[in-house]
């Protein structure tokens, strides 16, 4: 089993600046992609930016130029740096990943989620 465990968000005046972070335990062999997904009260949930190996990081429109995704696989996390933040970013904030589990010779495929953080922007 995988857990994921968000931090980072917040209550944040337009224009301002957050950064999540998620990181990952459990018995993790490989990761192979890792991204943010946002919910809005009364919309679905979307994706906000996402990057898997070997491949260039990809942003919903509404969030280029201005988020940035990276990880740090040595410390299987995942993060993203929220710049010129506006009202339309608030949301809450999930991180997802997915790849391979390792027990003893048992290989799992894994797609996990976490909790959610709450990014609030607002005057």
């Amino acid at each position: 089993q995988v857990r994921l465990v968000e931090s980072g968000g917040g209550l944040v005046q337009p224009g301002g600046s957050l950064r999540l972070s998620c990181a990952a335990s459990g018995s993790m062999f490989s990761i192979s992609a890792m991204g943010w997904y946002r919910q809005a009260p009364g919309k679905q949930r979307e994706l906000v930016a996402a990057i898997a190996n070997g491949r260039s990081p990809n942003y919903a429109d509404s969030v280029k130029g201005r988020f940035t995704i990276s990880r740090d696989n040595a410390k299987n996390t995942v993060y993203l740096q929220m710049n010129s933040l506006n009202a339309e970013d608030t949301a809450v904030y999930y991180c997802n990943m997915a790849g391979t589990t390792r027990d003893y010779v048992l290989y799992k495929t894994f797609d996990s989620w976490g909790q959610g953080t709450q990014v609030t922007v607002s005057s």
